[in-house]
């Protein structure tokens, strides 16, 4: 259960957006077109687009609604990041000739409950009474299937032509010998905190553990970072680097290619590890397990369904549907990448393939990600390893954020990354790290979307002066590239010869 404060007024609120404790589960309709099994993102857009175009839905929720994303994921997380870099803000001000009065004191107290606050004004789009008005019967309880079209719930019988599995994931905990001994966080439940932790030890690097590393090392705990292999490993090796040089700078002490090896417990947590440099102890007050995630499919009543898995998940088509033709998957837990914006772009091809012919196929999509690092690390389309790996020869084509004047006046340091077939314009995928990245990345997907050259890059005008720019500057030196020597000779001969232009 993702973890909330007992007596506390903002997530009084949330529960009754989210949970409310006097809900009545509706009478079931005899059938309903859709039923949705999971209240997180991908649910609540599918429950909501297909009330929206007249079909009789139900959604099932037997934690949250809103899920990850609002409870413990993106909401929560953001806030905390956006308190953290007015701390560094504050912290470099004398870069730019603001003086400082005062060592920066941060209140860790009201840090924390300005995110309780802000997540409970958020829970008003994923409630209840949303959904009830928008005509979907919210039914909270466990749900699972009971036969191939229907999923029972408290009692009650929700019988389906169409069903979607959006139960979403939860944190994997690794089997640490006395980890389960040891009180531990994740992200459901570190943001019950309210004391800021002296030591923390972070173990993962991807993109939670990074962020909140970052996050706590700037309120002002002592931050470990331990990772098995290296860190955020699904972004390009470059990107990587910048965010090791960042955290560096902060304070905050990386160890990769670091196995925790056993916890022992007690007011003064130790962690072991082991390296190459043999075997060590890290002392904690606090332990955040960052390590991955699980899917959620247990208890759901798949073989009642005549649902099918293939190794850890669910046994796919390429329309996102299972074994059972009535019921289709999206969101995390579909298996694919796990982010919110994938779940709503997921839900809404699902509502095209169950109801409108549709043949949409998730491996189709352009999914861009972020890691909310300062500065932030963005992918859209394919690394150079992945590009390789999928067959193509490749070559990379580099601009530094600096190398726009509103890079250089802001002393935003990052870069840009275009992976490009080989003698060609097309782009293959673009890395971008800069203070924004994760804002310019929706200008790369679409770029990747509709015309996937540097020329559409170079093409496209920004305002000046813009970050985003360092876009169109990569684009440029595209067509710089192209101009070979005899490509230049001809340009020479072509204005020598008067074809430049009427006088």
């Amino acid at each position: 259960m993702i973890g909330l404060l007992d007596m506390n007024t903002h997530d009084d609120r949330l529960l009754k957006s989210v949970a409310p404790s006097d809900w009545v589960n509706p009478t079931p309709k005899s059938r309903y077109d859709l039923v949705v099994l999971g209240g997180g993102p991908a649910g609540l857009v599918a429950a909501m687009g297909a009330a929206g175009l007249g079909a009789r839905v139900a959604l099932v929720e037997k934690h949250l609604l809103g899920g990850d994303c609002l409870n413990s994921g993106c909401v929560p997380s953001k806030a905390l990041l956006a308190a953290a870099r007015r701390v560094q803000e504050v912290r470099e001000a004398p870069e730019f000739g603001i003086k400082e009065t005062g060592p920066v004191e941060v209140d860790f107290p009201s840090v924390m409950d300005r995110m309780r606050r802000l997540r409970a004004d958020l829970s008003v789009h994923d409630s209840t009474e949303r959904l009830r008005k928008a005509g979907v019967d919210v039914f909270l309880g466990t749900g699972r299937f009971s036969t191939p079209d229907a999923i029972q719930v408290g009692g009650l019988s929700l019988r389906f032509r169409k069903a979607l599995i959006a139960t979403g994931a939860r944190a994997l905990v690794p089997p640490i010998p006395g980890l389960d001994q040891t009180p531990f966080f994740t992200n459901e439940t570190l943001f019950t905190l309210t004391e800021l932790p002296r030591r923390l030890v972070v173990l993962g690097g991807g993109p939670i553990g990074c962020e909140m590393a970052q996050a706590f090392r700037r309120f002002g705990s002592e931050v470990t970072l331990v990772e098995r292999a290296s860190i955020l490993p699904r972004d390009e090796p470059a990107a990587a680097d910048f965010i090791r040089r960042a955290f560096k700078q902060d304070g905050i002490q990386v160890l990769e290619a670091t196995e925790a090896i056993s916890v022992l417990p007690g007011a003064e947590k130790l962690i072991r590890i082991k390296n190459e440099k043999g075997e060590s102890e890290l002392k904690a007050d606090a332990i955040l397990v960052a390590a991955g995630r699980r899917l959620n499919l247990e208890g759901i009543g798949l073989t009642e369904a005549g649902i099918e898995l293939a190794g850890r998940g669910l046994q796919l088509d390429p329309f996102s549907r299972t074994t059972n033709r009535r019921v289709f998957v999206a969101g995390d837990a579909a298996g694919g990448p796990q982010f919110t914006h994938t779940a709503d772009a997921q839900a809404r091809m699902v509502l095209r393939n169950a109801f409108f012919l549709g043949r949409g196929k998730a491996k189709d999509m352009i999914v861009p990600w972020a890691t909310y690092t300062d500065p932030e690390v963005a992918q859209v389309g394919l690394t150079k390893a992945v590009a390789e790996a999928q067959g193509y020869e490749v070559e990379t084509l580099k601009v530094d954020v600096a190398a726009t004047d509103r890079g250089y006046l802001e002393d935003d340091q990052g870069f840009v990354q275009a992976v490009l077939k080989r003698g060609s314009d097309r782009v293959l995928g673009i890395t971008l790290v800069g203070r924004h990245a994760g804002e310019w990345a929706g200008e790369a997907a679409l770029l990747l979307h509709l015309n996937p050259t540097l020329r559409a890059l170079s093409e496209t005008i920004h305002p000046y002066p813009t970050g985003a720019e360092v876009l169109k500057r990569l684009g440029d030196e595209g067509q710089r590239r192209r101009l070979t020597p005899m490509a230049l000779k001809f340009f020479g001969l072509w204005f020598r010869l008067g074809r430049g232009g009427a006088a």
